[in-house]
């Protein structure tokens, strides 16, 4: 027996109960089942209208996902792929760069926990970091911070 056809709106609640979606993200992953006389753009404005979708929402969700493993420029550029407010970006830039230093130390020491032996493995860890996207300032400081005796 055949599952039920799945509505555009019942397809898009069953997204965003697995997780938080940009507008254009819902946009992109529904746009494959418009049929015909359906309006996208009333569903995602529905969806906004009861509180289903929120933009501030989702970069909450996506700062919370990324900050244990990224940097504040690598999170910035991917907020911004979701076409956010100026607004909600500025907040989450805010909201980051206080703990900016403190995420690098703890990846750094969780990646690396013995301080570089020579001037390669030194820069290896920079690289690491810079590949994360980091501030240059909170790798500087990250290098510098004490590792602690993990063995």
């Amino acid at each position: 027996m055949q599952k039920p056809k799945l509505s555009l709106k019942g397809r898009a609640l069953r997204y965003l109960s697995q997780r938080e979606h940009s507008r254009l993200e819902l946009a992109r992953k529904l746009s494959p089942y418009v049929g015909e006389g359906e309006d996208l753009d009333a569903v995602l404005d529905w969806l906004r209208d009861a509180k289903f979708l929120s933009a501030e929402r989702f970069s909450e969700s996506l700062v919370h996902r990324r900050s244990a493993r990224f940097g504040n420029h690598r999170i910035l550029a991917e907020l911004q792929s979701h076409q956010l407010s100026a607004e909600d970006m500025e907040n989450r830039k805010a909201e980051m760069q206080e703990t900016e230093l403190a995420r690098a130390v703890a990846l750094l020491h969780r990646k690396f926990p013995a301080a570089p032996a020579d001037q390669e493995d030194k820069y290896k860890q920079i690289r690491f970091l810079q590949q994360r996207g980091f501030s240059s300032s909170s790798i500087r400081a990250a290098m510098q911070a004490e590792r602690e005796d993990l063995l």
